[in-house]
């Protein structure tokens, strides 16, 4: 172990998780998209938003594709850096894998928090030593060996700061797992501030991912596969179906279509072509839950808007109604700049045409500024509340009508984001 010791382990918990569909049994013809061009029109993305029980995976293809015909196979070789552990190292860091040790359970299986010696594999006793974060494969997970050996792979070689530090490995017998730094944060629901840190710090991650020399597309980038250390600094975890991008004069990679509804793109979706546009998508879906707070899909609320980017596109595309769109649980405390940035940058990323949408370099640059706004909405709202008040008086009694007026303007505007305007 280095000098950059662990931090905290949690998942960005604002209630913002799509559901994983990257099991479903569904195969129903009527729900299959054909596979034509990468742009897509309004009717399309319709069907596709509505097909909501279909697999990710078009039949039997998960089957036939090798994702990473280049990853490294479990020969004994040790990627850089990574420590290997030991089953029964793991067993007793977890305290035998206790129920009350569970952080958290994904399609990979569950996440065990666990004590090891600084300077070794070694068990430590709890509160004492590093705390680390133990991923355990379930035997029949949704995720196998090889999204396993994917994520050893690119972790154990990309080193970025917006990127989850994996610490090791174990693989015996038929037991495989993960050892990541420990992080924990996360609120309900973050600030404004927080939210923008959070969104450039993953958007980072992203660039630093799309512009090596050599590609990788993460392809499943969403709001839970995002962590936070103790300062909101935002780190991309789960690299279990990330893949290398496409080389030299190819314009994209060919592969199954694996992921999670209501993330991936609709082309992708589609023809199984996939493009570093493909997160940005993605990048797009997480813009929106940042803005309004609501998740990517949500089946508890009203039809037309179970889906976020099919509810949030009308918006997105007049500037009137932007603000509607903001989470009311900020309570006026954002930025009337942020959130029309924010929202025209989703609205980019959203594009039905990949090729113009943003690159995440891009992206981090129209984010960055963001973080030192201070031109709140709540500021505006009570200076616009105090220049009403500060009116002269009319002696023909008509104070009465001024506050009612006063009453509608307030209620009308659209700084106003309460329950009554966000539905």
């Amino acid at each position: 172990m280095d000098d950059n010791k662990c931090g905290c382990w949690a998942v960005l918990r604002r209630g913002v998780s799509g559901a994983n569909c990257k099991s479903s049994s569904s195969t129903d013809s009527a729900n299959t998209i054909p596979r034509t061009s990468l742009v897509y029109d309004a009717a399309t993305e319709t069907r596709y938003l509505n097909a909501s029980n279909r697999d990710l995976c078009p039949p039997n293809e998960a089957q036939l594709s090798s994702d990473n015909p280049d990853a490294p196979s479990s020969d004994g070789k040790s990627p850089c850096q990574l420590l290997r552990f030991t089953f029964h190292e793991l067993k007793s860091a977890t305290g035998n894998f206790r129920p009350d040790s569970i952080l958290g359970e994904g399609g990979f299986g569950y996440v065990f928090k666990g004590w090891i010696e600084e300077n070794g594999t070694a068990p430590a006793k709890p509160g004492s030593g590093i705390t680390v974060a133990v991923k355990s494969l379930k035997p029949d997970g949704l995720q196998g060996h090889r999204e396993w050996v994917a994520e050893v792979d690119f972790l154990g070689q990309l080193h970025h700061p917006n990127l989850v530090k994996l610490i090791g490995y174990c693989i015996e017998d038929d037991q495989r797992l993960l050892v990541y730094e420990f992080m924990t944060r996360g609120t309900i629901p973050l600030p404004w501030s927080n939210r923008i840190k959070i969104a450039l710090g993953a958007a980072k991650g992203l660039a630093f991912l799309h512009g090596g020399s050599e590609p990788v597309i993460y392809r499943d980038f969403k709001t839970s596969n995002i962590l936070l250390d103790s300062e909101y600094n935002a780190k991309l975890s789960d690299f279990g179906l990330a893949k290398a991008g496409p080389q030299g004069d190819k314009t994209h990679v060919s592969t199954r279509v694996v992921g999670t509804y209501g993330y991936a793109a609709p082309e992708y979706v589609m023809t199984g072509h996939l493009t570093s546009k493909s997160d940005v998508y993605s990048f797009g879906v997480v813009l929106l839950e940042v803005l309004t707070g609501r998740r990517s899909m949500d089946k508890k609320r009203p039809s037309g808007e179970q889906n976020l980017v099919a509810w949030a596109r009308p918006y997105l595309a007049d500037k009137r109604k932007l603000y509607q769109l903001a989470d009311p649980r900020l309570e006026l405390n954002y930025s009337l700049k942020g959130v029309q940035k924010v929202s025209q940058l989703a609205y980019n990323c959203l594009s039905r045409d990949p090729k113009s949408r943003p690159t995440m370099d891009e992206i981090v640059k129209v984010l960055t500024p963001l973080q030192d706004l201070n031109d709140l909405a709540i500021l505006s709202y009570h200076s616009r509340l105090s220049q009403q008040g500060r009116r002269k008086k009319r002696p023909d009694g008509t104070q009465h009508h001024l506050a009612s007026a006063q009453h509608k303007s307030i209620r009308d505007s659209p700084l106003n984001t309460g329950k009554q305007r966000c539905r």
